[in-house]
C-alpha cells in the first residue's frame, strides 16, 4: 500500500519541472529544469530507500512477535510509516502549490495540465493513505466482530473481507458480519418504543401521525444526511449537462483562456466524482434506515400480537397480522427510497429550467409546461397503479388467509379428499388478484413507454418552441438540452410512483397505528424455578424422553405435529407445574389421555405436587370431582351450584343431569364386570388411595412404547424440522432458461430484444441527427432546414416511443404468464405432496414462498430481466457512440470491461448466497410469528412474553444482517465500477481534447461527450442489473424447489376405479400390515392381521403410544404400507386412486376443525347436497335450532378456525358431515375426547340410530365409548394383543382390556358413589 501511494507522485510531480523557467539572479541555476528533476529524482530515492528499509525491518521482526496492535489493526510501526507517507504527500503537495502560485508571479509560464495533474496526485496519495489507514486488518478472525460501519464507509472497503469469504466458500449465517449496535433491533427498539410511549402515553392513543414522528426521531440523523447526499447528488448530476455547451465550443476552437480544455476535463471528473460519491452513500444510507424502521415496526406489531385481547384479536385473523409485519412494515421501510422526492423534483426542476434558460432563453417556458403536461399525464397512470395495486395487496390477503387456514389444517383435507376443492378455492382467489396484475402489468407498461418518451416529448415541445421564436439551434445547445432531459427524466418519471407510495405508506401506516391502539390483556408475573425431574415422572414423560432420539432437545414440530395428543397434553401439564405457582388452571387437562395415564396424572399431579397449592380445574370427567373442594357447575354462562360433591348431587337438577349422563355411559357394563370394578374399588378406597388402578399403571408403564406419530417421524437420524434447504453456488443456467421459455414457449423473448435494440437504434439515430443537422455556432450555415431538422426528429422520436411501447407490454404479457404458470404448479405440486411433507415443513416457508418470492415473480423480476437486456444494449449504444468520436477509446473500454466483469464475478457468489439466507431468514421470523399468535394465551399464562419477545429480536435481526450487507456489497461493487467508468471518461475526454481542431465534428463530439456522461450509470446498472436479477431470481429458484416436490401416488386410476357404490358392504381385511413412517425408520406397525366385519362396530383400544392413530392414517393412505395390505370389500386399496379411497370411508377426526366460510361450506365442501339435506343433517346432529338462531341460517359466518363456535359445537358438525356423506365405514378418531359426556352420549346416541348398518371403527380414551362395540382391537407395541368381542375379553380378568375397564371403573365408581 505504501509503494502504491508513493509510486503515484513521481511520474506526474516531474512533468512540471520540464517547463521553461524564469532565469532570475542567484536562483537562475536552482530554476533550471536539470536542477529541479535531479531533486525530485533524488527525494523519491530517498523516499523508496525508507520504505524499503521500513520492509527489510518488517520482514525481520517476523518471528520475534508482534509489535502493539493499534487502531484498525495496525501496529505503532505501521502507524509511523504511515503518517509519515501521509506528510509527505502533503509536503509534495505544499511544494506543487509553491512552484505554482509564487513562480507563476514571477512570470514562469508554468502549464496548467501539469498543475490539474500534480493536485491529482496529491490528493490521490492522500486517499490511498486513508484507503491503508481504514482498509488494513492484520487480524484473521475479526470477521464477525466488525461490522460493515467500523470498516472503511467512505469506499465500502469494510465489505472486502465477507465478499472475500463468499468467494472462497459458500457463505452461511454464522459468515455474516452482526449488524452494528445502532442498527440492531434490540437496541433501537427499546428508543423507538419509549418515544412512540412520550408521544402517545398510552397505546390505545395512537394515531398514525403518532406513530410517524416516533418513526422520524428514531432516525432524524440519516434523514438528515440522506437529504444533504440528494443535494449534493442533484447539484453534481446538473454540471455535465451544464457545460456541455461550453466544451463543444472548446472543441470548435473558441477557447476562452488557456488550458480550458484540462480545465473543463478536470471539472467533468470532479463532478462526477462527487455524484458517485453521494449517490453511492445516498443509496446506502436510506436502505440502512429502511431497514431499521422494519425492525423496530415488526418487534412493535409481535409485541402487540403477545398482548392483545382475545376480543380485540377475533377482529384480526392470523393471516392478517402477519401482513402487518409481511407488508405493511416492509412496506413502510422501502418508504426511505421516497421519502425525500417530494421536495427534490421541485430542486432539480428548477436547476433544469435554469441550464435550459441559460442555453434557450424563452423556449424554457415551452420546456416548462411540456414538463407539467407529462407530470399530469403520469398522475392517472400513477392513479390506476395505486389502484390495481392496492386490489392487488387485498386479493393477495385475502388468498394468504385462506392458504394459512388450508396449510395448517392439511391432514383433515387429505383424510376427507378435500384438497383439489380447496385448492380450486385459492385458485379463484388467485384469479381475482390474476385480473388486477393484468391491469397493473399493462399500466406498467404504458408508464414506461411515458418513462422514455417524456425526454422525447419535452425536447421536441422545446426544439419546436426555439424556431417558433427564432432561437437558433446549436449543437452544443441542444446537446445540452438533451443531457438536461434525460436526468429531468426520472424524477418527473418518479413522481407518480412517489405519490402513489406515499398513499401506499400511509395505507400501511393507518392499518398499523389502528392495530396497535386495540386493547391488550395483562400477564401474570410467575416466578419460575428450575426443573424437577419428580415432574417428569408425575407426567409420565421420563419413558417418552428416552425414547425420542434428542430427548429433552428433540425439535418439536409445528402445532406439536410429531407429538400424539396424549404427549402434548402431559407436556403442557409438565410446563405448569415447573412454574411452581400459587395458583393452577387447568382446563380439561385429561382429555386426551387414557384411563391409566389420566388416573396417573390425576393421583401424581393435582393430588400430589399441587396438593398444598390453588387449583382450579375445568373438566368434562365426572370421576375426578369427588376430590375437588369445591365445586362450580355451569350453564349458559352462569353459576347454578356451588359446593362439594355430595351436597350439590343432592340439591340440584344440573350436576345432577351430569353425573346421570356419567351412569349412564358406565350402564354398559353388565353385573360381573361391574362386580369386579367393586371390588377393586373397594381394596382402592381401604388403602385411601387408588393403588390397585396405580399398580397396573406401574405394570403397564415398562410396556409403554413410543406413538409412532413421535418417534417414527422424527427418526433416528436427525430432527423432524431441518433447516430449510437452499440451492448452493451459482444460479444455473436452467433457471434462466425454464423461466424465460416457460410463457408461450418463449416466442416473445426474440420480438422483445427486437424492439428493444430498435429503441436504441432510434434514440441515438435521432440525437445524431440534431447533432449533426444543427450548426456548431450562429455563424455557421446549418447542414439541413429547422423544418426538416424537426421533422425528421419527430419522426424518429415517435419510432421509439412506439418501439418502447411495444418492448414494455410484451414484457408485461411475457411475465405475467410466468407467474401465472410457476403458481399454478406450486400450488398444485405443494396440494398434492404427501403429509410427511407437511409434517416436516412450517407454515412459516411455505408461506415464505407463496407470499414474498411469488410477489417478487409477479412484480419485480420480470422487470429485472428485462433491464438486464435493456442495459446491455444501451452501454452497447454508448461505446458505438464514443468509439465514432475516436476508435481508439476501445483501448481503455476493453480492459476497464474486463476488470468490471472480474468485480463482477468475484462479487456475485457472496451476493448470491446473502439474498438466498434472507429467504432462508425470513421463514422463521414468520413462523416464530404465527405460532406466537396462536399460542399468545399460553405464552402470557407464564409469563413469557420477554422471551418469546427476545427471540423474535434476534430471528429479526438474523433476517436483517444479509439484507443489510447485500446493500452494502451491492455499494462496495457500485462504487468500484463507478471509479472504472470515471476513469474511462476522463481518459476519453483527455483524447478527445487533445486532438487539433477540426480533426471531428465538434458536435459528434459533444454528442459523445453526452452519452459519455451515462457511461459510468448504464456500465453500472449493467453489472448492477445483472447481480440484481441473479438475486431476484432466486426467488425462481425457490418457487422451482416446490414444483419438484415428490407427489402423492395418484387421486384416480381409471383402469382400477371402484364402483359407485363402493363400499357396499364395509368389510376392512388388514393382511400383514407394515407401516412406518421413513424407509430409514423402524416399523410402527409390525405385522397386522385382522378383518373388521361389514356392518358391526369395532372399537380400537391400547396404551398412549401404540399405533392407534398409525393404523387409520394406513386405512387413509396418509401413510403408505411398507408390507401387506388393507381391504376393503375385497379391493386392494393400494391400488386405487386416492380420492377414490379417502371420499367413500367418513372420519371424525379427534381436533374438530371449521374453516373460514360459512355453515353451508363446512358441512358440504364439495356442494353436492341441497339445503334440505343439509337441514336434515343438522337436525340429527342436534344443531338445527342453533343455526337457525343465527341471522344468515346456512350462510352464516364461521371465523377462521371456528373459533366464533365452541368445541363441542365443532365436534357436532363435523358430525354433521358424515351424516350427510352417509358413508358405509366411519372412523372415530377419538372424536370425543374434547367434550363432555353427554355430549358424548349424544354422539354415541346418534351413531347408534343413524350408522347401525354401516363399518364402525372407533378409537377411544373413553372405555364407554367402546363397551358397546361387537369387537374390540388391543394394539400393543404395533402388533395385536387382543381382538375378540368385548364380552369375552372382559370374563378373562387377565386380559388387558379387562384391566383398562377396570381402571376406568375404579376412577369412574369413585366418583359415582360419593
Amino acid at each position: 500500500m505504501e509503494l502504491l501511494a508513493s509510486s503515484k507522485h513521481s511520474p506526474l510531480f516531474s512533468r512540471y519541472y520540464s517547463s521553461p523557467m524564469y532565469s532570475a539572479s542567484g536562483t537562475a541555476f536552482l530554476l533550471k529544469p536539470v536542477f529541479l528533476r535531479g531533486v525530485s529524482g533524488s527525494l523519491h530515492l530517498v523516499l523508496l530507500f525508507v520504505l524499503f528499509l521500513s520492509w527489510v525491518y518488517k520482514k525481520f521482526k517476523v518471528g520475534r512477535g508482534e509489535a502493539p496492535k493499534g487502531r484498525n489493526g495496525w501496529s505503532d510501526e505501521g502507524l509511523v510509516t504511515l503518517l509519515d507517507l501521509a506528510l509527505r504527500t502533503l509536503a509534495w503537495g505544499a511544494l506543487c502549490v509553491y512552484f505554482h502560485l509564487v513562480l507563476y508571479r514571477k512570470h514562469v509560464n508554468a502549464s496548467v495540465q501539469n498543475f490539474v495533474s500534480d493536485i491529482v496526485s496529491v490528493a490521490t496519495g492522500l486517499f490511498f493513505c486513508y484507503l491503508g489507514y481504514i482498509g488494513n486488518n492484520e487480524g484473521d478472525d475479526t470477521l464477525l466482530e466488525e461490522p460493515l460501519l467500523n470498516g472503511d464507509i467512505l469506499t465500502f472497503s469494510g465489505m472486502g473481507p465477507l465478499i472475500a469469504v463468499g468467494n472462497k466458500k459458500t457463505l452461511d449465517l454464522e459468515d455474516v458480519p452482526q449488524l452494528d449496535a445502532g442498527d440492531s433491533v434490540v437496541r433501537s427498539f427499546p428508543t423507538f418504543k419509549n418515544k412512540l410511549a412520550v408521544e402517545c402515553g398510552t397505546f390505545n392513543r395512537m394515531t398514525t401521525l403518532k406513530l410517524v414522528k416516533a418513526l422520524i426521531s428514531s432516525i432524524w440523523k440519516e434523514i438528515l444526511l440522506t437529504a444533504l447526499l440528494v443535494v449534493i447528488y442533484a447539484l453534481a448530476s446538473y454540471v455535465g449537462p451544464y457545460l456541455i455547451d461550453t466544451f463543444v465550443q472548446y472543441l470548435n476552437g473558441q477557447q476562452e483562456f488557456k488550458n480550458e480544455g484540462y480545465i473543463l476535463v478536470s471539472v467533468f471528473f470532479a463532478a462526477k466524482l462527487v455524484e458517485c460519491f453521494s449517490q453511492r452513500h445516498l443509496f446506502f444510507r436510506v436502505q440502512q434506515a429502511g431497514i431499521k424502521v422494519r425492525s423496530v415496526l415488526i418487534a412493535m406489531i409481535y409485541n402487540k400480537g403477545l398482548t392483545l385481547s382475545c376480543q380485540s384479536k377475533q377482529g384480526h385473523s392470523i393471516g392478517e397480522i402477519i401482513n402487518f409485519m409481511s407488508v405493511d412494515a416492509e412496506r413502510i421501510g422501502e418508504f426511505g427510497w421516497y421519502m425525500h422526492e417530494p421536495w427534490m423534483v421541485l430542486v432539480q426542476v428548477v436547476i433544469a429550467l435554469l441550464i435550459l434558460y441559460k442555453n434557450l432563453g424563452l423556449a424554457s417556458i415551452a420546456t416548462l409546461i411540456a414538463t407539467i403536461i407529462v407530470m399530469l399525464a403520469n398522475v392517472p397512470l400513477g392513479k390506476l397503479q395505486e389502484r390495481f395495486q392496492d386490489k392487488i395487496m387485498e386479493s393477495k390477503d385475502r388468498r394468504m388467509k385462506a392458504t394459512s387456514e388450508i396449510l395448517g389444517n392439511m391432514r383433515i383435507l387429505k383424510l376427507q379428499g378435500w384438497e383439489i376443492k380447496f385448492l380450486s378455492k385459492i385458485n379463484e382467489l388467485r384469479k381475482t388478484k390474476e385480473g388486477w396484475l393484468k391491469k397493473f402489468v399493462y399500466t406498467f407498461a404504458m408508464s414506461s413507454f411515458v418513462f422514455w418518451g417524456a425526454p422525447t416529448f419535452v425536447s421536441v415541445v422545446t426544439f419546436g418552441a426555439c424556431i417558433l421564436l427564432g432561437i437558433p439551434l446549436e449543437s452544443g445547445k441542444i446537446l445540452s438540452a438533451l443531457a438536461t432531459f434525460r436526468i429531468l427524466q426520472e424524477p418527473i418519471y418518479n413522481l407518480p410512483d412517489t405519490i402513489s407510495m406515499i398513499a401506499q405508506t400511509r395505507v400501511s401506516l393507518d392499518r398499523i397505528a389502528s392495530f396497535l391502539r386495540l386493547d391488550d390483556l395483562q400477564s401474570d408475573v410467575i416466578e419460575k424455578l428450575p426443573r424437577d425431574e419428580s415432574i417428569l415422572e408425575a407426567c409420565s414423560l421420563k419413558k417418552d424422553l428416552e425414547i425420542l432420539s434428542f430427548g429433552d432437545q428433540t425439535v418439536i414440530g409445528e402445532r406439536g405435529i410429531n407429538l400424539s395428543g396424549g404427549q402434548k397434553q402431559r407436556i403442557q401439564i409438565a410446563r405448569a407445574l415447573y412454574q411452581d405457582a400459587d395458583i393452577y388452571l387447568f382446563d380439561d387437562p385429561f382429555s386426551a389421555v387414557d384411563a391409566h395415564t389420566g388416573s396417573h396424572l390425576f393421583k401424581e399431579c393435582l393430588l400430589g405436587l399441587l396438593s398444598s397449592k390453588t387449583v382450579v380445574y375445568v373438566t368434562h370427567q365426572v370421576e375426578f370431582l369427588p376430590a375437588a373442594d369445591l365445586i362450580l357447575v355451569m350453564k349458559d354462562g352462569r353459576i347454578t351450584q356451588a359446593g362439594k360433591y355430595r351436597d350439590i348431587l343432592n340439591s340440584g337438577t344440573d350436576f345432577v343431569e351430569l353425573v346421570g349422563a356419567h351412569k349412564k355411559a358406565l350402564s354398559a357394563l353388565d353385573s360381573a364386570e361391574a362386580g369386579s370394578a367393586s371390588e377393586s374399588t373397594s381394596m382402592s378406597m381401604e388403602d385411601g388411595s387408588m393403588a390397585s388402578a396405580n399398580e397396573v399403571v406401574q405394570k403397564q408403564e415398562n410396556k409403554d412404547v413410543q406413538d409412532g406419530k413421535a418417534d417414527d417421524i422424527v427418526g433416528s437420524k436427525g430432527q423432524i424440522i431441518q433447516e430449510e434447504e437452499r440451492e448452493k453456488g451459482k444460479v444455473g443456467f436452467s433457471v434462466y432458461w425454464k423461466y424465460i421459455t416457460m410463457a408461450y414457449g418463449g416466442v416473445l423473448v426474440p420480438f422483445i430484444l427486437l424492439a428493444q435494440v430498435l429503441f436504441q437504434l432510434l434514440q441515438i439515430g435521432s440525437n445524431y441527427w440534431m447533432a449533426w443537422g444543427s450548426p456548431v455556432s450562429q455563424d455557421m450555415k446549418p447542414a439541413v432546414g429547422s423544418s426538416m431538422l424537426i421533422i425528421v426528429y419527430v419522426a424518429l422520436a415517435i419510432g421509439s416511443s412506439f418501439c418502447i411501447l411495444v418492448r414494455s407490454t410484451l414484457l408485461g404479457t411475457a411475465g405475467y404468464k410466468t407467474a401465472t404458470l410457476l403458481f399454478n404448479k406450486m400450488y398444485f405440486c405443494i396440494f398434492r405432496a404427501p403429509m410427511s411433507f407437511f409434517d416436516s415443513t412450517p407454515t412459516g416457508r411455505l408461506l415464505n414462498r407463496a407470499s414474498t418470492d411469488q410477489t417478487a415473480v409477479d412484480l419485480n423480476i420480470p422487470n429485472r430481466v428485462g433491464a438486464v437486456a435493456s442495459s446491455m444494449i444501451q452501454l452497447l449504444g454508448i461505446i458505438a457512440v464514443m468509439s465514432q468520436v475516436a476508435w481508439q477509446v476501445f483501448i481503455i473500454f476493453i480492459p476497464v470491461i474486463g476488470t468490471c466483469i472480474w468485480y463482477q464475478q468475484y462479487y456475485i457468489p457472496s451476493a448470491r448466497e446473502l439474498a438466498r439466507l434472507v429467504g432462508v431468514c425470513k421463514a422463521p421470523v414468520i413462523q416464530h410469528f404465527a405460532e406466537t399468535i396462536s399460542g399468545a394465551t399460553t405464552i402470557r399464562s407464564f409469563d413469557e412474553g420477554s422471551r418469546f419477545s427476545g427471540t423474535n429480536m434476534k430471528l429479526t435481526d438474523a433476517y436483517c444482517r444479509p439484507m443489510f450487507h447485500i446493500a452494502g456489497a451491492m455499494e462496495w461493487l457500485c462504487f468500484r465500477l463507478d471509479m472504472l467508468s470515471l476513469i474511462t471518461f476522463a481518459i476519453s475526454l483527455l483524447f478527445v481534447i487533445s486532438l487539433p481542431v477540426g480533426v471531428m465534428v465538434p458536435g459528434i463530439a459533444g454528442l459523445a461527450v453526452t452519452y459519455g456522461l451515462n457511461l459510468n450509470m448504464i456500465q453500472m446498472h449493467v453489472i448492477w442489473n445483472i447481480c440484481d436479477m441473479e438475486n431476484k431470481i432466486i426467488s425462481v429458484e425457490r418457487i422451482f424447489q416446490y414444483t419438484c416436490i415428490p407427489s402423492e401416488p395418484p387421486l384416480m386410476i381409471e383402469e382400477n376405479q371402484p364402483d359407485y357404490s363402493w363400499p357396499s358392504h364395509g368389510e376392512v381385511d388388514i393382511r400383514d400390515l407394515q407401516v412406518r413412517y421413513a424407509p430409514h425408520m423402524p416399523l410402527v406397525l409390525r405385522g397386522l392381521t385382522c378383518t373388521f366385519p361389514g356392518g358391526m362396530k369395532t372399537g380400537i383400544v391400547g396404551r398412549t403410544g401404540n399405533g392407534k392413530s398409525t393404523l387409520i392414517q394406513a386405512l387413509f393412505r396418509i401413510v403408505e404400507p411398507a408390507a401387506g395390505q388393507i381391504m376393503i370389500d375385497g379391493i386392494n386399496i393400494s391400488l386405487i386412486g386416492l380420492h377414490d379411497l379417502r371420499s367413500r370411508p367418513s372420519i371424525i377426526p379427534q381436533d374438530p376443525t371449521m374453516f373460514e366460510g360459512t355453515v353451508r361450506s363446512n358441512l358440504d365442501p364439495l356442494e353436492e347436497y341441497t339445503d334440505e339435506q343439509i337441514w336434515e343433517a343438522l337436525d340429527k346432529c342436534q344443531l338445527g335450532d342453533e343455526v337457525r338462531k343465527k341471522e344468515g341460517k346456512l350462510d352464516s359466518t364461521v371465523s377462521e378456525n371456528g373459533e366464533n363456535w365452541s368445541v363441542g359445537q365443532r365436534q357436532l358438525v363435523c358430525l354433521g358431515r358424515v351424516l350427510l356423506k352417509k358413508s358405509k365405514v366411519l372412523v372415530l378418531d377419538e372424536a370425543t375426547a374434547s367434550v363432555d359426556t353427554a355430549t358424548d352420549n349424544l354422539i354415541q346416541q346418534t351413531l347408534r340410530k343413524h350408522f347401525s348398518n354401516c363399518t364402525v371403527i372407533t378409537i377411544a380414551h373413553r372405555i364407554t365409548s367402546v363397551l358397546d362395540s361387537d369387537m374390540v382391537l388391543l394394539l400393543n407395541n404395533g402388533l395385536i394383543k387382543e381382538f375378540d368381542s368385548p364380552t369375552r375379553l372382559l370374563e378373562n380378568k387377565s386380559s388387558s382390556f379387562a384391566q383398562l375397564v377396570a381402571e376406568y371403573t375404579v376412577r369412574s365408581n369413585s366418583s359415582v358413589e360419593k
